[in-house]
């Protein structure tokens, strides 16, 4: 039996099953089960904890196992693969044994859990057809034991009822269009599909968060295709899969006339000319073998199958039933005989065009509301990806790009959703906060509501009780408060002063007073001194609450200096044969096993572009040290055009730490002392040497009177140059730092 795939709304998915079990018979209905397997790092754990090996020691081993993607990594693969893990087992006992007994399980069915979308609706009492099983008794949780295969080969029919995402983007953006805009009454159903300014969007790929259209190939084909027509889209989203791909180029060169259009039977031009005379879709090869070969629909359909499964013996008699039809309606044997070669080339990857159709169709209206709503949209976006750092960066990104300006989260002005508050701005939503609840957030929500505006860090821990000192620090460390008191150093180191003096607040409210009725509790917080933060410990926190910097970009704290290295930004190379010398923060580092050894693929970021570099085994063994995760690297290589990734990376040749290139490049690093004040000159050198390196940078003391001033240089060189100039600022004993190249 052929099953049934229909999207909608995610928020929906639930309603919609209740429905089905409404109309059906709860009975009837059901979510289907899938099978979870021991994989090689699982069955490493899984046996260490039977065994009672330290937990630590057990992770030690399992994270050797390497991740390929699209490869199931066995524990033999490892072994042959991953020296290291080889030399583990080979040289402990306790590993020994754990391999013996894991190797025997590996592979075996581990847990029962629930398809993501599948539904078994069954033409009566499901327990006529297949068994159940019920974790917990609720029978919401009722799921069949046969996975969706075994579901198949019994002849019931399987929905597949999956929440899209897209979707329930485009119902978020309705609702943030209607309140910025109540009196246009927008309805998505009514856009136009000939609007030239989305159109254009698509022709310059600015198609990030655009539905189907997003990946990298993809922009680069829409740059060479440049849609104009709902059609080309169509058939852009049809063409754009393994297969069918190879006809990309002709599609293209036939769009604009640079390769001619021509059809073997006058009557396939209709069928055939929105794709310019190319079978893209499985409906266009059905009905050329209904108006050439004199099919009937359903016969049609059949032919269609057979193609598709390459049934050598029923695609000769269809072969013979084609060439005779079309010989009926006036058709030469060789020409059919062309025709139906054509035909089944394009049957064997040919896409159904409905499917095509509808998914493209949501996509122009996802490029007509990036287009015409932007904020609206962007905001829709960033409310689905709350819990994924790296897409809301990417979304964020993309939204400055297209003009909008992201506001920070602020305490008394943000939702547990990103909000567009009008449609040149994007409110950062609280829900975006790793370790904040969106039940707290709504109750700050409805405090500020029903009682007005928070005024200080205090104010908000005595009149919200569900928060924690954690969810405090957070709020504090994405300068939620920045608009109440910039200073978050300040503030997060009077996080557990504000929640006692909070406390108390809320502990006597409601009590009487023996006095009066009119005296209120006295709201004291004993205040302590605390540090400012930096600006790069501000986006460090920002970074740990969110997953990103948002404030800033750290590369910008150190673009004057690493001038002195190079002049290019990661965003303007071109592939070279010479070595070009680049700079850049270390946002992730990965160790990939390859052919020649272990390598490195390390990503840059300069706030112009992010860069994929990699260190080849040998480079990788002497370099790898270099590359500390949000740390600046300087590095040399040649640049290159990643065919795979569509995208621009860097061979490593060489790398600096940026101390390393301080050490290199700097003339000093300058201490200003105020020569009118009295100085701990002891604290002064004793901090100084607390950083004294072999190699390093030379310290120069600048002190200035009234009547004089003078430089003294010191006889030794010092390293973690930020800690250091950090540490001699909050000492009070200098008036400023900086490094002088």
């Amino acid at each position: 039996m052929p099953d049934f795939d229909v999207d909608f709304c995610q928020y929906n998915r639930d309603r919609t099953i209740e429905y089905v079990k409404e109309t059906y018979g709860a009975d009837a209905v059901s979510q289907i089960a899938t099978f979870g397997t021991l994989g090689a790092k699982a069955v490493v754990r899984d046996v260490a904890r039977v065994l009672n090996v330290p937990f630590s020691k057990a992770d030690r081993l399992a994270k050797l196992i390497p991740m390929q993607p699209g490869k199931n990594v066995t524990l033999d693969d490892a072994i042959k693969e991953v020296p290291e893990f080889r030399e583990a087992i080979e040289s402990d006992d306790e590993y020994k044994e754990l391999m013996r007994v894991a190797k025997g399980l590996e592979g075996i069915t581990r847990n029962l859990g629930m398809h993501a979308g599948g539904v078994l609706i069954a033409p009566g009492a499901l327990t006529d057809f297949c068994p159940l099983y019920n974790s917990d008794g609720a029978p919401e949780n009722t799921i069949s034991q046969f996975d969706k295969k075994d579901v198949e080969n019994v002849g019931l029919v399987k929905f597949d009822f999956l929440g899209l995402t897209t979707l329930s983007i485009l119902a978020k953006c309705k609702e943030y269009i209607d309140k910025l805009y109540p009196e246009r009454e927008f309805e998505l159903e009514r856009i136009p599909v000939t609007d030239e300014e989305t159109y254009r969007c698509f022709q310059n790929a600015n198609t990030a968060a655009v539905f189907q259209f997003e990946s990298e190939g993809m922009r680069q084909l829409l740059r060479q295709a440049r849609p104009d027509r709902l059609e080309d889209l169509v058939a852009l989203n049809a063409l754009y899969r393994p297969g069918p791909m190879d006809l990309i180029p002709s599609f293209i060169a036939r769009k604009f006339g640079r390769e001619k259009v021509e059809y073997l039977d006058e009557r396939m031009a209709p069928v055939l000319s929105e794709t310019y005379g190319i079978m893209v879709y499985q409906e266009q090869v059905m009905r050329v073998a209904q108006v050439v070969g004199g099919y009937s629909l359903g016969g049609a359909d059949l032919l269609r199958r057979a193609m598709g499964k390459k049934n050598v013996e029923e695609m000769k008699r269809q072969r013979a039933v084609f060439v005779k039809g079309a010989g009926e309606r006036g058709v030469k044997a060789s020409v059919a005989t062309e025709i139906f070669n054509l035909m089944e080339k394009f049957a064997g990857y040919g896409f159904n065009k409905s499917h095509a159709a509808a998914y493209s169709y949501v996509a122009y209206q996802t490029a007509y509301l990036k287009t015409h709503f932007t904020s609206c949209f962007m905001a829709a976006n960033l409310c689905m990806v709350m819990d994924q750092g790296d897409k809301m960066k990417a979304l964020l990104d993309d939204a400055r790009a297209n003009g909008i300006e992201i506001l920070p989260p602020d305490i008394n002005l943000s939702d547990w959703f990103f909000t567009a508050p009008d449609e040149k701005h994007i409110r950062f939503g609280l829900g975006g906060v790793k370790g904040l609840g969106r039940q707290q957030v709504e109750d700050m929500m409805a405090t500020r509501i029903k009682d007005g505006p928070f005024t200080d860090l205090f104010d908000v821990t005595a009149r919200v009780s569900g928060l924690n000192s954690r969810n405090l620090e957070g709020l504090i460390r994405v300068g939620a408060f920045d608009s109440l008191n910039p200073d978050r150093g300040f503030l997060f180191g009077n996080v557990s002063q504000a929640m006692t003096a909070g406390q108390a607040v809320a502990a006597s409210e409601g009590q009487d007073s023996l006095f009066a009725d009119d005296v209120q509790v006295k709201r004291i917080v004993n205040w302590v001194e605390a540090p400012s933060w930096s600006e790069r410990r501000k986006l460090k926190e920002e970074k740990g609450a969110l997953g990103f910097w948002l404030s800033g970009h750290p590369y910008e704290l150190y673009q004057h200096e690493v001038a002195h290295y190079t002049s290019l930004a990661l965003g303007q190379i071109q592939p070279s044969r010479d070595s070009v010398k680049l700079a850049g923060v270390v946002t992730n580092v990965r160790v990939v096993q390859g052919k020649r050894g272990r390598m490195g693929v390390v990503q840059l970021d300069d706030g112009t572009a992010v860069l994929e570099v990699v260190c080849f085994s040998e480079a990788w063994e002497r370099l790898k040290n270099k590359f500390a995760s949000d740390d600046v690297v300087c590095i040399e290589g040649r640049v290159r055009y990643d065919e795979f990734s569509k995208r621009m990376s860097v061979n490593v040749e060489n790398a600096m730490s940026l101390d390393e290139f301080r050490s290199v490049a700097a003339s000093c690093l300058r201490v200003d002392i105020d020569g009118l004040v009295k100085h701990d000159v002891r604290r002064i050198e004793s901090i100084l040497r607390g950083s004294e390196r072999d190699t390093g940078v030379t310290v120069a003391l600048d002190i200035r009177t009234k009547k004089a001033s003078g430089r003294m240089y010191l006889p030794f060189t010092v390293g973690n140059v930020d800690e250091l100039r950090m540490e001699l600022r909050n000492s009070g004993e200098v008036t400023g730092t900086e490094i002088e190249y």
